[in-house]
C-alpha cells in the first residue's frame, strides 16, 4: 500500500504514521528524518544536503526529491507512508512521473482535517526538554514531577504567533494539493480532532476500505 498522509503543522501526522507503522507494517517515509539519515550515512545526496545546512539554507526541491525517491525505492516502491512530501504541487507533478515510471501508483492521499484554533492550542501547550530533546504536553503528557522545569521550554516555532504564520504558509503552498489529488480520485479527508485513538481508527477504515 503507497499512501499520502499529509495536513497543516500541528495536525498529529506525525503520530498517526508511526500507528500505521506499528499496525500496519508500512514504513514512514518523512522528509526531515531522511534527510537526517543521509546526513549522517554521508551518502551522496546526504553530503549534497548538508552543505546547505550547514550554511543554514533550505534544502531544495531537487535534493529533496532524491532522497524522496531513494527512499522509497528502498522500499521496493511499496508499503511506505509519504509524510512531509510532497509540499507543493510541483513535487506532486514529480511524485506522479516517478510513480508512473516505477509502476507504483498512489493509493490514496489522506488529508487530516484540523481547525486552525485547535492546532494553535495544541502546540503552543507543546513542551521540550533543553537536553534531552523530549517532547511533552502540558494537557496530555506533562513532564514528570522530577523533571526540573527550568529544563523544559517552549519552542519559538510552537508560539501561538508562529504557528498561526506556519498554518498561513501551509494553507498557500501546500493545501492546493487537494484539489491536486481530488482531480486524481484519491483524496480522502479524515476528521483530525478527537483523540489519538478516534483518528487513527478513522484512517484504518479508510485503508480498510483500499484493501
Amino acid at each position: 500500500m503507497r499512501i499520502i498522509l499529509f495536513g497543516p503543522p500541528g495536525a498529529g501526522k506525525g503520530t498517526q504514521a508511526r500507528l500505521l507503522e506499528s499496525n500496519r507494517g508500512l514504513e514512514q517515509i518523512a522528509t526531515g528524518n531522511i534527510i537526517r539519515s543521509a546526513m549522517k550515512n554521508e551518502t551522496p545526496v546526504g553530503l549534497e544536503a548538508k552543505s546547505y545546512v550547514e550554511k543554514g539554507d533550505l534544502v531544495p526541491d531537487k535534493v529533496v526529491r532524491k532522497l524522496a525517491e531513494n527512499a522509497i525505492a528502498d522500499r521496493d516502491y511499496d508499503d511506505f507512508i509519504l509524510d512531509g512530501y510532497p509540499r507543493t504541487t510541483q513535487q506532486a507533478e514529480w511524485l506522479t512521473e516517478f510513480e508512473e515510471a516505477n509502476d507504483a501508483p498512489i493509493h490514496a492521499c489522506i488529508s487530516l482535517q484540523v481547525p486552525d484554533d485547535v492546532i494553535v492550542d495544541r502546540l503552543s501547550k507543546r513542551r521540550v526538554h533543553k537536553e534531552t530533546g523530549k517532547t511533552y504536553h502540558l494537557d496530555h503528557d506533562p513532564p514528570p514531577a522530577d523533571v526540573d522545569s527550568d529544563m523544559v521550554v517552549q519552542r519559538d516555532d510552537d508560539k501561538p504567533a508562529t504557528v498561526r504564520n506556519r498554518l498561513n504558509v501551509y494553507r498557500e503552498e501546500t493545501e492546493p494539493l487537494e484539489d491536486y489529488y481530488d482531480r486524481r480520485g484519491l483524496l480522502v479527508k479524515i476528521d483530525g480532532t478527537g483523540s489519538i485513538d478516534d483518528v487513527h481508527h478513522r484512517i484504518n477504515n479508510v485503508l480498510d476500505d483500499l484493501a
